[in-house]
C-alpha cells in the first residue's frame, strides 16, 4: 500500500474536533465512533465475555471527515470489541484507540459503562486543597508494596489496591509506619505514580516476578492491568485505580500521573491501523523518527495526534480526579500543544489546579511539524508559566553529572560552582546561568536530584565518594552527610520540589542505573530502610515540615528572584545569601484558614558548606535563631540563644536561621 504522505491541507478538510470517539455507552445504548479517514470500510466485531467468543460483525456508516459510526441499541454493558477496516482491497484488525476498557494485555477493546465502575463514594472525592508548597514524591506502583514488609497483605501487594490500606508498619504498634501510613507523616502534598496506563512488554496473566517502569503506552486511556487483582474482568483495573486515587486523596495528597505521549509500544499501533502513516512522526526518506529512542514517534502538531493527546488528558483529569500530568520526553512534545493542554485544564477546572510539568529534552533530534516549537529547555521562554520542566541544571550542580558516575557536584567535592548553586537558589532567573537558561518564573522550575532515571542519589554519592567498586549497603558517614547537603540545598531553593521515593531513606538499587525492567526485588522500597536510616527519614520530613511555613522559598511569581537580598561566596565549597520572607498579600488573607503558611521570621539566611572544613559566616545585623542545621531541621518549640555575628557551619553541612529582631 502506498504510503501517506501529510501535509496540513490534508487536517483542514479531514480532522475531527468531536469529543465523542470511542464507544460511549449506557444502559439504553451504545455509540461507537471511529476515525478512519482512508477506510473503504470498517466492521464492528462484537465479543463474548473475556473477549474469546466471536458475536457478530457489523458494518459502520461512514460519516463526515473520515469518522465511521454505529449505535447498538441494549445495555452492551461488558462487551468486548475491536475493528476490521478495509482500505483498497486490504484489511487490518485493531482495537479501538479511544477504548477506556479492554481485556488482557490490551486485546480486544472492551465497552464500559464508566459510572459502573466508581467505587463507593467516588462521586465526591476531591482534591485536597491546594498546598502551600508542591512537595511531589514520586513513586512506582509495584515498588511501593512488593516488599513483605510493607504491612500490605499479600493479594494486594504490587497492586493499586496497597494504597487502600491505611494501616502498616515494621512493629506492629505503628511507631514504624510503612505505606499509607508512611506517605501520611512524611508530610509530601503529591504523589508521582509512573506510568498507569495499559502498557506492553510484560503478561498481564504472569507471576509477580514481573517488572517495568511502564513507559511503553498501549492503550492510553486504560489503567494497567496488571495492578489489578483480576485481570480477566476488563472493569476490576478501572473500579482499583479508582480507588487507589481515592484513598490517595483521603490521605491528603494529590495524585500525578506519568504520562508517555511522546512514542506507542511501537509503530504498528491501534493509532496508525486506524489511519496509517499519519500518527507516527518520519525522516525526509520515509523512516520512522527515534528521538524517543523506542523508534515510534508521536507526530505532535498535527491536529488529530494533537486532539487525541488533548482529549486523553482531559479524560483522566475528569474520569479519573487526576491533579497533575508529568511528560515523559516533553522535548518531543510541541511549545503550543502544552500551553493548549495547560489552557483547557484551567479553563474546566481553575488556574493552577492541576499541575503540569515534564522532561524538557529527548533521547535524539526529531523532525517538529512547519510553525511548532519543541518543547525543550531552550524554548522555556515560550510555555506557559504554569508548564514547569525538570530542572537538570539544578541537579547536576549539587551532585555531578548524571551520566558521569563519578564526576562530583557541590556537596561531593566539585569545584568552582558556588555561583551556579546561587543561580539554583533563585530558580535561574537571575543572569543566565548554566547553558544560557533562564527561566520566566519560579513556577516552571522542577528542583531535584534523583528520580527513577540514573543512579539513586545514594548510589550516585558512593560512586563519587567511594569508587565503583564501593559496598552501596554499607552506612558511609560522609555519604549520609553529603545526601543531607544535598537535600538541604534544593529544598531552600525557590522552585517546586521533586524527590524520588526511597531517597529519603538511602534508597540503593546497588548501582544499577536503568532498572526499568529490572527484578521486582532490586527497585522495590525497603521498608526496613526506614528504620535503618531513621536519622536521613527524620531529617527530610523536618525539611518538608519547614518548607511549607517559608514563603520567601514557596513564592512562584515572576519577581521572586528579587527577594534574594545578598549572598556570599565566603571561600571555596561555601555559600551563603540573605532572603525575604515576608509572606505575600494573598499568603496573608490565607492565614487562619487552609494556608499552611506560618513565616518563621521575616528574613531567612541560609547557608551551605561542602568544604573539608569548618567555615565562619559572618551574619546580617540582628538576632537570629536556628531553624535547620546538618543535624536536625525541626527546631521548632526549642529554647535557643540568638546567634549574632558569626556562626560556624561545620564541614559538610549546612544551616537555616530566622531572623527574630534587630539589635
Amino acid at each position: 500500500m502506498e504510503r501517506f504522505r501529510y501535509n496540513k491541507a490534508f487536517d483542514i478538510y479531514n480532522s475531527y474536533d468531536g469529543k465523542d470517539l470511542g464507544a460511549a455507552c449506557t444502559p439504553q445504548g451504545t455509540d461507537f465512533k471511529l476515525w478512519a479517514p482512508f477506510a473503504d470500510r470498517v466492521e464492528l466485531c462484537l465479543y463474548g465475555e473475556g473477549g474469546a467468543q466471536a458475536l457478530q460483525s457489523l458494518d459502520m456508516d461512514k460519516g463526515l471527515r473520515g469518522v465511521w459510526h454505529r449505535r447498538l441499541e441494549g445495555d452492551y454493558h461488558g462487551f468486548y470489541y475491536d475493528y476490521r477496516i478495509w482500505t483498497k482491497g486490504e484489511s487490518v484488525q485493531t482495537a479501538d484507540p479511544y477504548a477506556v476498557g479492554c481485556g488482557i494485555n490490551g486485546y480486544p477493546s472492551m465497552v464500559v459503562d464508566l459510572k459502573r465502575t466508581d467505587p463507593e463514594g467516588f462521586e465526591t472525592d476531591r482534591a485536597p486543597a491546594l498546598p502551600a508548597e508542591n512537595i511531589i514524591y514520586e513513586l512506582h506502583i509495584k515498588d511501593f508494596s512488593h516488599d513483605p514488609d510493607s504491612g500490605v497483605p499479600q493479594a494486594y501487594r504490587g497492586k493499586y489496591k496497597a494504597f487502600t490500606v491505611e494501616t502498616g508498619g515494621l512493629d506492629g504498634n505503628g511507631s514504624h509506619p510503612t505505606g499509607m501510613a508512611y506517605l501520611k507523616e512524611l508530610g509530601v502534598t503529591h504523589v508521582h505514580l509512573l506510568p498507569f496506563f495499559d502498557y506492553g512488554w510484560l503478561d498481564e496473566e504472569g507471576g509477580g516476578e514481573q517488572f517495568s517502569w511502564g513507559y511503553d503506552p498501549v492503550n492510553y486511556n486504560v489503567p494497567e492491568g496488571s495492578y489489578a487483582t483480576d485481570v480477566c474482568d476488563g472493569t476490576v483495573r478501572i473500579r482499583e485505580c479508582k480507588e487507589m486515587i481515592q484513598a490517595l486523596h483521603r490521605a491528603g495528597i494529590r495524585v500525578i500521573m506519568d504520562v508517555v505521549y511522546n512514542h506507542t509500544h511501537d509503530a504498528d499501533s491501534w493509532l496508525e491501523r486506524t489511519a496509517p502513516g499519519y500518527y507516527c512522526r518520519r525522516l525526509e526518506d520515509g523512516s520512522l523518527s527515534n528521538g524517543s529512542a523506542c523508534g515510534s514517534d508521536m507526530a505532535i502538531g498535527r491536529k488529530m495526534v494533537d486532539n487525541y493527546i488533548m482529549d486523553s488528558v482531559m479524560y483522566w483529569a475528569r474520569e479519573y480526579h487526576l491533579d497533575g500530568f508529568r511528560f515523559d520526553l516533553m522535548g518531543l512534545m510541541t511549545v503550543e500543544l502544552m500551553n493548549r493542554i495547560r489552557r483547557e485544564l484551567d479553563r474546566e477546572f481553575g488556574r493552577g489546579e492541576k499541575l503540569l510539568y515534564g522532561e524538557p529534552w529527548s533521547a535524539a533530534d526529531s523532525p517538529m511539524e512547519k510553525d511548532t516549537r519543541a518543547a525543550l529547555k531552550k524554548n522555556i521562554q515560550y510555555l506557559d508559566e504554569g508548564v514547569a520542566m525538570f530542572c537538570d541544571n539544578t541537579r547536576d550542580v549539587i551532585k555531578g553529572h548524571v551520566f558521569y558516575e563519578e564526576e562530583p557536584g557541590f556537596v561531593n567535592g566539585g569545584k568552582d560552582l558556588e555561583e551556579k548553586v546561587l543561580e539554583a537558589v533563585t530558580a535561574w532567573r537571575g543572569e543566565a546561568g548554566q547553558d544560557g537558561f533562564r527561566s520566566r518564573s519560579c513556577s516552571q522550575i522542577i528542583n531535584y536530584v534523583s528520580s527513577h532515571d540514573n543512579l539513586t542519589l545514594w548510589d550516585k554519592l558512593v560512586m563519587s565518594l567511594h569508587g565503583r567498586e564501593a559496598d552501596f549497603t554499607e552506612s558511609y558517614e560522609d555519604v549520609l552527610s553529603a545526601n543531607k547537603l544535598a537535600a538541604l540545598i534544593y529544598f531552600t531553593c525557590q522552585g517546586n520540589l521533586f524527590f524520588q521515593a526511597g531517597e529519603e531513606f538511602g534508597r540503593t538499587k546497588l548501582g544499577e542505573e536503568n532498572s526499568y525492567r529490572s527484578d521486582p526485588e532490586l527497585n522495590m522500597l525497603r521498608w526496613r530502610q526506614t528504620l535503618e536510616y531513621g536519622e536521613l527519614v527524620d531529617y527530610y520530613r523536618g525539611l518538608i515540615r519547614l518548607r511549607k511555613r517559608l514563603p520567601g522559598l514557596c513564592d512562584k511569581s515572576a519577581d521572586a528572584a528579587a527577594r534574594l537580598l545578598e549572598k556570599q561566596i565566603p571561600g571555596p565549597g561555601v555559600v551563603a545569601f540573605c532572603m525575604d520572607n515576608r509572606p505575600l498579600e494573598r499568603q496573608k488573607a490565607q492565614e487562619g484558614s487552609t494556608s499552611e503558611y506560618h513565616t518563621r521570621g521575616d528574613k531567612l539566611f541560609v547557608a551551605y558548606n561542602a568544604s573539608s572544613h569548618d567555615a565562619q559566616i559572618e551574619l546580617p545585623a540582628g538576632a537570629w535563631e536556628v531553624l535547620a542545621d546538618g543535624q536536625c531541621t525541626d527546631y521548632e518549640g526549642e529554647e535557643q540563644t540568638p546567634r549574632r555575628g558569626k556562626i560556624s557551619v561545620p564541614a559538610g553541612s549546612g544551616v537555616i536561621l530566622g531572623y527574630l529582631r534587630e539589635d
